[in-house]
């Protein structure tokens, strides 16, 4: 039911898409009316975490009454005009809650406006995304009970509930987003934003300095959203672990068996043909500096067919030919949780629970109650005599918290955070299905790792938002840009926090000096590799940050990224429930297992010690495997 302070907070709404979206009216697809991104706009706020959304309209309420003090009327009601000079005072503004509150807004519009292409699922509601015709409980009765439950689809779920179905135990898998297929929507674009990431894909570190972070939600976890990039864990690493956290068998010979097979089970291996053109830029940049780059292998099943790399390597004139159909050419299937386990676990008689959120967990003498609520018919007990908790690096602790288990769990998050460059060339580099780029450089790592990241026209004007000039300039020049990264391995923490009242965690995270020092030196260092390239221009993602034309500029990044000023984010969380049988820090013994309990588990990224320094999903699969057969004895 429509209310007063709904209708206003829509018109508020409305004129901030309208605004932000008219400087970009520069082709048929961008023109208005712009009613889609109101709407998209609207959705995204009911997606975001509970405990925002009430302050996100009160600040913008906020700055539609700041109107009447620059100009006389609310902002809705001023003049095109007008809103432009007010959006612009805020965005310029030397006070943070300003400025996130205008990058919020436009962020969205940007994203909807430039997403125009996609199809019509786009517009669609949570209960009209197609689901998966897979068996499933559909509808759950009220109880239920099953001798092993595991709570999350993702990579660490999957496999566990997997290999101990197929061991012949009585699994239920419960997941808290839909089951929908693979191919329910293109791979990074809104639909698949609006369909399988947890809140609409607007999570949020909070601190000094925020760092937006993705997590799916949907049978399969963030397998289903990811890139499928595949790294083992570092050897230094895994000494690391043992040593300072006293984690038994895990040496390399230890984990190698259980790597070969995961990398057998999701089909990990090397592109069949030529990488993307923007990915070999990256590369070749790197080659010229004498520094290290490599491809790196995907969770992916390519078509027999595929034009052969070597085909690329019989000449620069062949290698040149076939980077304009290198994206078609890479085109596969990706092997995500959907694709491999998750079916399994299925023919082996596993039961599967999706749309099931897991609440609270209550011990009753040697078993389990898990008080869950469905989508549809509300609350469930589910009763088990083993759980197996693998919701992820935020919402294992959660849910540990929220059953009243404390000890070192969310106390010791860490991420990999990562800043952004968009970079322009003079020839073509990316494409509409470009695909994900492959080559990181890896000279500096763990410290530092560069990539390439997904390039479509809607997430380069995204990028482009601290350069407005520039990104005009999106519509006729996505085909000459694409998106680099500079990762790092963190020294800072974080922790995951219940609040009494909400459903949503507080995630928090604070970079020490030596994180914002290698930031300022990641994104000085990929600047160096991409003027290498051949990049005409680079634009870091820094509010009031410099656009750079020539190496001889670097001189204008920052040594150390400054508070409060850069658009960090991050896919990689982690080391929230570290595992090891040094008690003082660790929340679960060696193998996963609680400490304190008999019949409680972790297995998912919250296990792992500290950052990995490269994509953490091969070390989560490798130890989910191994967790879950040393529980079988095997």
């Amino acid at each position: 039911m429509a209310t007063p302070g709904n209708n206003w907070f829509h018109d508020s709404v409305s004129a901030l898409a309208y605004s932000l979206a008219q400087p970009h009216e520069t082709g048929p697809e961008l023109l208005p009316p712009h009613n889609d991104l109101t709407q998209f706009i609207l959705r995204q706020h009911a997606q975001m975490p509970d405990y925002l959304r009430a302050p996100m309209q009160l600040a913008t309420l906020g700055f539609d009454l700041f109107g009447l003090v620059r100009g006389g009327k609310r902002f809705h009601r001023q003049t095109p005009e007008q809103r432009q000079r007010q959006i612009l005072a805020w965005k310029n503004s030397r006070l943070g809650f300003q400025r996130d509150l205008i990058r919020y807004f436009e962020s969205l519009a940007t994203l909807a406006l430039y997403n125009r292409a996609e199809s019509p699922s786009t517009t669609r509601r949570e209960s009209e995304f197609p689901r998966h015709a897979g068996p499933q409980i559909d509808p759950p009765p009220s109880e239920l009970r099953a001798e092993v439950v595991v709570i999350g689809s993702g990579p660490g779920g999957a496999i566990t509930a997997c290999l101990l179905a197929e061991a012949g135990r009585d699994v239920l898998l419960i997941e808290e987003g839909p089951f929908l297929p693979l191919a329910s929507c293109a791979p990074f674009s809104q639909a698949e934003m609006e369909q399988k990431y947890r809140n609409g894909g607007q999570t949020v570190a909070m601190g000094r300095n925020k760092i937006s972070y993705v997590e799916g939600r949907c049978v399969g976890g963030g397998s289903e959203i990811n890139s499928g990039l595949y790294h083992r864990t570092p050897p230094d690493i895994l000494e690391r672990w043992r040593s300072e956290f006293e984690v038994e068998a895990l040496t390399e010979k230890d984990l190698q068996p259980h790597f070969e097979t995961c990398e057998r089970d999701v089909s990990v291996s090397l592109l069949p043909c030529p990488a993307p053109p923007a990915s070999l830029k990256l590369h070749d940049g790197a080659v010229k500096l004498g520094w290290k780059s490599m491809e790196v292998p995907r969770w992916f099943r390519h078509e027999a067919g595929s034009r052969r790399r070597e085909e690329a390597d019989a000449s620069d004139a062949a290698r040149n030919r076939l980077l304009t159909s290198a994206a078609t050419n890479s085109a596969g299937q990706r092997q995500s949780m959907t694709e491999t386990y998750v079916p399994r676990f299925l023919r082996a008689g596993g039961r599967l629970l999706p749309e099931t959120r897991a609440q609270r967990l209550r011990q009753y003498s040697n078993s389990w109650v898990i008080e869950a609520r469905h989508r549809v018919t509300g609350n469930l007990r589910i009763a088990a005599d083993i759980v197996f908790v693998c919701a992820g690096a935020v919402h294992t602790p959660t849910l540990l918290l929220r059953s009243g288990i404390t000890r070192n769990v969310g106390k010791s998050l860490q991420v990999h955070p990562t800043v952004k460059i968009v970079a322009r060339f003079n020839e073509t580099v990316n494409a509409a299905d470009m695909g994900v780029p492959v080559h990181q450089v890896k000279e500096f790592s763990p410290r530092l790792s560069f990539g390439c990241s997904i390039s479509s026209p809607a997430y380069l004007a995204l990028g482009l938002i601290d350069h407005p000039e520039a990104a005009l300039k999106t519509a006729s020049t996505w085909q000459q840009m694409a998106i680099y990264y500079a990762m790092i391995t963190s020294e800072g923490r974080g922790t995951v926090r219940k609040l009494p009242g909400f459903r949503d965690p507080l995630v928090r995270y604070s970079l020490t000096e030596a994180d914002r020092r290698n930031l300022g030196d990641g994104l000085r260092k990929l600047a160096q590799i991409l003027f290498e390239s051949g990049a005409t221009e680079l634009y870091p993602g820094l509010t009031r940050g410099p656009g750079l034309r020539c190496g001889g500029c670097l001189s204008k990044l920052p040594e150390v990224l400054p508070n409060g000023l850069a658009s960090l984010m991050t896919i990689h969380l982690f080391s929230s429930c570290p595992m090891g049988e040094n008690r003082a820090v660790c929340a679960t013994d060696s193998f996963g297992r609680v400490h304190g309990f008999k019949n409680l588990f972790v297995n998912d990224a919250s296990l792992l010690c500290t950052a990995p320094g490269v994509n953490p999903q091969g070390s989560i699969m490798a130890l989910a495997r191994r967790n879950a057969l040393k529980f079988l004895d095997k």
